[in-house]
């Protein structure tokens, strides 16, 4: 996948190893998704996948069940999903999804942030054909797994593309296909690791390690930000 993907990947591991930082995020995320379809995981295919992310991050139980609970008192109704799009350091294009109790402080940061990194933030939909919303799962792919059956497998449920890497599978689907395809896997006795909505860039750009470099310090900022969920960019 090129010395790009690498790149971003040891720098997120990084970044996500930061626990202080990690489980405010995934409590916000549990309690968005336990508001939105309710508190049961069994019948609740988004929140069982927060679970799943939580859990991938070693979150301990008691702080999962606290954020659940927080979804049915009054705090919950305070926290709004909001997103922004900009233009960062050599012309990278981020997608930035937030969850917030506070719109007036959250956008002066993100402003801030793409601002004296000589960036900007865009208009609301100026890449809305920029970035394609997937589906996305990962699980690690065990001795007795083949991907052609399991290709087979998926497709009913919306399956659109598979891949591997380093020993870890990548099921991408449809947005929309998020919850058939969540139960086709678990339908086949595979255990996730990671199970989320991204944003999926349609025209990946190559930038050099120096730029890349420079797009990192961008995202590193808005990614230490409390109310940033995910950020997504355009880096091929």
């Amino acid at each position: 996948m090129g010395r790009a993907f690498e790149y971003r990947k040891a720098a997120k591991e990084k970044r996500w190893a930061n626990m202080s930082r990690v489980f405010p995020k995934l409590s916000r995320a549990i309690t968005m998704a336990a508001k939105e379809g309710g508190a049961d995981p069994d019948l609740n295919p988004k929140l069982r996948t927060m679970i799943i992310n939580a859990k991938a991050e070693n979150m301990p139980k008691d702080n999962i069940d606290a954020a659940i609970k927080r979804a049915e008192g009054k705090d919950a109704d305070t926290i709004s999903e909001v997103n922004y799009e900009g233009k960062g350091p050599h012309g990278v294009l981020l997608f930035v999804e937030c969850a917030t109790d506070n719109n007036t402080r959250t956008v002066a940061n993100v402003k801030s942030y793409f601002n004296k990194a000589g960036g900007q933030v865009l208009q609301n939909g100026s890449l809305e054909f920029m970035f394609s919303r997937k589906a996305v799962f990962e699980f690690k792919k065990t001795d007795d797994m083949e991907l052609e059956e399991l290709e087979l497998s998926l497709i009913d449920a919306g399956l659109e593309e598979i891949e591997e890497d380093d020993g870890t599978i990548y099921v991408y689907g449809k947005y929309t296909d998020f919850g058939s395809l969540n139960t086709a896997l678990e339908e086949l006795g595979i255990e996730l690791t990671k199970a989320n909505l991204q944003r999926v860039p349609n025209s990946p750009v190559e930038f050099s390690d120096e730029e890349i470099a420079d797009i990192e310090k961008l995202i590193d900022k808005l990614e230490d930000d409390e109310d940033v969920q995910a950020v997504y960019s355009n880096i091929a």
